[in-house]
């Protein structure tokens, strides 16, 4: 088993960078923050409301893919530094259950960090626990020079 990676940034200090250089996520408010880092894991929360739901009242696809993808951004982000052109390659996601508007929580967890390529497990749970959506991301870092 592989060892998790030592995180170079706190939970602040990744926040602090996305909102320098990601701030689009903010747009419509404060509804999505890094909760928490630690070695090979980041936590993501969004509160879903209003503006994340579909018709039916849940929360969309699309919102959930977001938080994924914020989730692995953010937990690479943690562990390889300020890389603002870290990008994603692919994102892999299964949505298992209808979740209900409130707080969802992606946690992300660094399966392969190398030079190039970085490969993350996002699992993203409900307020009561359950699995509302498994995601996969693989993201390419920038050459560094």
């Amino acid at each position: 088993m592989q060892t998790p990676a030592t995180p170079v940034m706190s939970a602040a200090d990744v926040s602090a960078y996305l909102d320098e250089v990601f701030p689009q996520v903010k747009t419509n408010g404060d509804d999505i923050r890094v909760i928490e880092v630690t070695p090979g894991r980041a936590l993501v929360r969004l509160q879903a409301g209003e503006k994340h739901l579909r018709p039916g009242g849940t929360v969309s696809g699309p919102t959930l893919f977001m938080l994924a993808d914020v989730g692995a951004y953010a937990v690479i982000l943690a562990h390889i530094g300020r890389v603002a052109l870290a990008v994603t390659t692919n994102l892999n996601i299964n949505f298992l259950k209808k979740p209900e508007p409130g707080p969802l929580d992606a946690t992300a967890t660094i399966l392969k960090l190398g030079k190039r390529l970085v490969v993350t497990d996002i699992a993203i749970g409900d307020s009561g626990g359950d699995l509302v959506a498994h995601a996969t991301a693989t993201y390419s870092i920038p050459p560094r020079g």
